[in-house]
């Protein structure tokens, strides 16, 4: 099982960059993918989640309207589109994937807020190594 990130880089304040997420070694259509990111001295955050099937993604607050998640499945490659991009971006992004229980929750998008927010409680499943995003003011 893998899951590569890429795309990483250095902008500057304002710019946008589109990371990707490469998947192998298991159904990627069964699964539903996060990215998080995490900055140095700061807890992980869950940035973008979109299900197996698409749907409404969750976003975070911080980056809702800038940020735009896709997947292709044909790929096994999830995207993380990122415009009007900002110093408190700067952080190592990671993608995960999951068998995540949407089933038990009413709407995809609270499906989606859950995996996003409390990675930790639903042990995800897999992870990968992460992509340096570095914002310069």
């Amino acid at each position: 099982v893998q899951l590569v990130e890429s795309g990483g880089g250095l902008v500057q304040t304002g710019g946008s960059l589109k990371i990707s997420c490469a998947a192998s070694g298991f159904t990627f259509d069964d699964y539903a993918i996060g990215w998080f990111r995490q900055a140095p001295g700061k807890e992980r955050e869950g940035v973008s989640c979109i299900s197996k099937i698409g749907g409404t993604p969750y976003y975070a607050d911080s980056v809702k309207g800038r940020f735009t998640i896709f997947r292709d499945n044909a790929r096994n490659t999830v995207y993380l589109s990122m415009n009007n991009l900002k110093p408190e971006d700067t952080a190592v992004y990671y993608c995960a994937a999951d068998f995540f229980p949407a089933g038990l929750f009413e709407t995809t998008e609270q499906a989606m807020s859950e995996m996003c927010d409390a990675p930790s409680t639903y042990d995800l499943d897999y992870w990968g190594q992460g992509t340096q995003v570095t914002v310069s003011s």
